[in-house]
């Protein structure tokens, strides 16, 4: 059996806690952490279009890429140690909502977190990446409140029923 740990800047600590607590000591791990390709393509893009013309300087998008590989291994580093059990630890890159769902696929378990509006309960708690993981993901899924889970108040009102339709004659 496995379960992958969906790693992501603002919410890994909850996604950790959530393994510790929930996935059970037989049941190997692995730490997901997915980057973007968006903000080194476009640092490349600049530089290849307006940017870069006449230049001979290192192109940016090379070093944005750099910095990213070293913060995500930076942060599957944190989420190792604060799991305080073996993990296999998995960089990837790319269309982060399609490339958790593919690294998904063949697990027994996705460990992901809300990230959208965490101030009530309700379908805008999830961001658009995690919402089409949450739609797609070919195993179950345990999603966890990254704080302090909203109480049931915060449920947005039901919407009005439509008025009964006419007596049939």
């Amino acid at each position: 059996m496995t379960a992958i740990v969906w790693i992501v800047e603002d919410t890994w600590r909850a996604t950790v806690d959530a393994a510790r607590a929930q996935v059970p000591a037989e049941v190997d791990l692995a730490l997901l952490h997915v980057t973007g390709d968006d903000v080194a393509a476009a640092a490349h893009g600049a530089f290849a279009g307006l940017l870069g013309r006449g230049r001979r300087a290192p192109d940016p998008g090379e070093r944005v890429a750099d910095l990213s590989r070293s913060a995500s291994d930076e942060l599957l580093e944190a989420a190792a140690r604060r799991l305080e059990r073996p993990a296999a630890r998995l960089r990837r890159h790319g269309r982060v909502e399609r490339v958790v769902v593919e690294a998904a696929d063949g697990a027994d378990l996705l460990v992901c977190a809300r990230d959208g509006d965490l101030r009530t309960l309700g379908p805008h708690s999830l961001g658009p990446a995690t919402r089409f993981v949450v739609d797609h993901a070919p195993c179950p899924l345990l999603l966890v409140w990254p704080e302090a889970t909203p109480g049931i108040d915060s449920l947005p009102p039901p919407p009005p029923r439509p008025p009964p339709p006419p007596p049939a004659r």
